[in-house]
């Protein structure tokens, strides 16, 4: 029946690390993702943000890690992530179910501090595809140990800015490297370079619709729908000079229990921070241009309820789990759909559910409204009105809307 973490065939120390930390059962992606990984097959699989991806890939990964014998203790394991933050989180989810060392290996943290973390000799290490590259260009990290490259987050790795780095990590790794992909979204365009990347390693096409050899297998889980049944989605009308002041009536009218708000310009994170915390709202912000320090210390604050709201960039759009976010805002419209779906896809995780606004201007509010059947979502349009947030057709009456 594949309704436990034993039925699909993992080890019963695995099972009981998960336990410990109240995971029970294992998702759909978890179930039909798990025995593939386990069988060595390359695989790329798409599931929505939520539904448990890393674990996916990571507990067939670590089992099989912790049974082979390494007396050269190399590197076994590389984990590529798009952002710090995403890196962050997975090498937490690894300490949740394994002792093994695990190293984290970033751009724009001291590349000698990395290097003095790969002479303990971690078995996996994850980072962003340009510092693991210039680690191995270095002589620092061997390559040719490395068992199986895992790419979170595919679809951004494979980005303009990102796609060079990758595919020349892809180039230094072994022909018989093991390639796991994932993303809650994957474009044609992924899937086909990566298929390149593979051939290219091996040295001759295969075929890919049978998953014979190398071949990499594509995975897609049916939508849970999450974006629809799990997320309600609010349209908050305000021209652009009084979005912060909106955020804030917002703020007051909802008192979320735990928001985040996303903004696609870094200049004003620490503009909407300010605000906030001028009126008396405890909140915490970072960008790109935040050093790793401040990121690490507000998200840590963010995630541990010291703080109610965290404002930043897209730079978190993705990946980034944390528990019990009740309301996102966008204080704008992203251009692309997948940013939009990443920045929403941040509540209503595990199971829970929760609340998207977008607070736009009129040009916005129009290309919402395009977005809206283009997702096939609902979005409900609402109103500030005497301290509280209402559909427009109660805003003169007394009841409000849930």
């Amino acid at each position: 029946m594949n309704d436990s973490f034993s039925d699909i065939g993992l080890s019963r120390e695995i099972v009981s690390r998960l336990e410990e930390n109240g995971i029970t059962e294992p998702t759909p992606v978890q179930k039909k993702v798990i025995p593939l990984v386990a069988e060595g097959k390359n695989i790329l699989f798409q599931s929505e943000t939520g539904t448990g991806k890393t674990f996916a890939y990571l507990l067939p990964l670590v089992e099989a890690l912790e049974k082979q014998e390494n007396p050269r203790r190399d590197v076994r394991l590389l984990i590529v992530s798009p952002t710090y933050e995403l890196a962050s989180q997975i090498k937490q989810q690894v300490q949740k179910i394994s002792s093994l060392k695990c190293a984290l290996c970033i751009g724009g943290s001291p590349l000698s501090k990395q290097v003095e973390k790969l002479r303990e000799h971690p078995e996996i290490v994850i980072g962003g595809p340009a510092r693991l590259l210039e680690l191995i260009h270095l002589k620092k990290m061997r390559a040719d140990s490395v068992k199986t490259l895992v790419l979170d987050e595919a679809d951004r790795l494979m980005s303009p800015e990102l796609r060079d780095d990758t595919k020349g990590l892809l180039d230094r790794l072994p022909r018989s490297v093991q390639l796991i992909g994932n993303s809650a979204t994957v474009s044609d365009y992924t899937r086909k370079i990566l298929q390149e990347a593979r051939d290219g390693l091996e040295g001759a096409r295969e075929d890919t619709s049978q998953g014979s050899g190398n071949a990499i297998i594509l995975v897609t889980l049916p939508p849970e729908d999450i974006l629809r049944k799990k997320i309600t989605h609010w349209a908050l009308f305000a021209e652009r000079r009084d979005k912060i002041d909106t955020l804030r009536s917002f703020i007051n009218a909802v008192k979320p229990e735990k928001l985040i708000v996303f903004t696609s310009r870094s200049d004003q994170v620490d503009n909407i921070v300010g605000k906030m915390r001028y009126k008396k709202l405890e909140c915490d912000g970072f960008s790109a241009k935040s050093d790793k320090r401040s990121r690490k210390e507000a998200i840590d604050k963010f995630r541990s309820g010291k703080i109610p709201i965290l404002v930043t960039t897209d730079l978190a759009s993705r990946g980034l789990d944390i528990a019990g976010i009740s309301h996102v805002v966008q204080m704008d419209l992203p251009e692309k759909a997948d940013f939009f779906v990443h920045r929403a896809g941040r509540t209503a995780r595990a199971g829970q559910t929760g609340i998207n606004c977008v607070i736009g201007d009129e040009r916005e509010m129009e290309a919402y409204a395009r977005l809206e059947k283009k997702l096939k979502i609902t979005v409900y349009p609402k109103v500030l009105y005497g301290g509280k947030l209402l559909a427009p057709e109660d805003a003169y009456g007394e009841e409000t809307e849930k």
